[in-house]
């Protein structure tokens, strides 16, 4: 086996509450190195991660290295539009800093090739993820919520302590409707 070999699988149900707690744990520390204690409850909340889980068109992927679970991503796919969107997206604790988030990324490109565009979203702290976005994967900034200009998608929901909403939204064109008339991949 080649060592840090990144892979995706399909999560199992019996795993989803493995992977539910190591994604809150996750975001938990960059909340907690931000605003220094959580909120009342998990981040994010756990109706809120159910929600995304079990939507429609929803996937839930671990992503191992060498096998080993250590992190996860849920997407939106749409096989109509081919806009397609980064939902949540994890390492567990103690996997950051060994390029296994970027593979992972790439593997998720590759696993859905006919993809026109991907958006995500990340709050305004987190100056990693924004990094890991934008000069890592390729993303573009294409929109800031804040409370002049709130989330559509997501309105009134903050569970972040300060609550204003301030979020970025992110898109990576991976290919034009034109490029794809023509046969063109990315």
């Amino acid at each position: 086996m080649t060592k840090d070999l990144i892979t995706l699988a399909v999560a199992e149900d019996s795993d989803i509450n493995d992977f539910k707690k190591e994604l809150q744990n996750a975001f938990a520390v960059a909340v907690a190195n931000e605003f220094g204690s959580l909120p009342g409850g998990p981040i994010p909340a756990d109706e809120v991660l159910a929600k995304s889980i079990s939507a429609p068109n929803s996937v839930v992927l671990r992503i191992l290295r060498d096998g080993q679970k250590v992190g996860g991503a849920v997407l939106t796919i749409n096989t109509e539009t081919h806009h397609n969107s980064l939902d949540l997206f994890f390492l567990k604790l103690g996997q950051h800093g060994h390029g296994i988030g970027l593979k992972a990324w790439f593997a998720i490109e590759q696993k859905y090739p006919e993809t026109i565009t991907w958006q995500t979203h990340t709050p305004y702290f987190e100056k990693r993820n924004i990094h890991f976005y934008v000069n890592k994967c390729g993303f573009k900034i294409i929109e800031f919520f804040n409370k002049y200009h709130s989330d559509p998608n997501h309105p009134g929901q903050d569970d972040l302590p300060g609550g204003d909403g301030d979020a970025f939204q992110f898109e990576k064109v991976m290919r034009t409707v034109e490029g794809m008339a023509k046969g063109q991949l990315p």
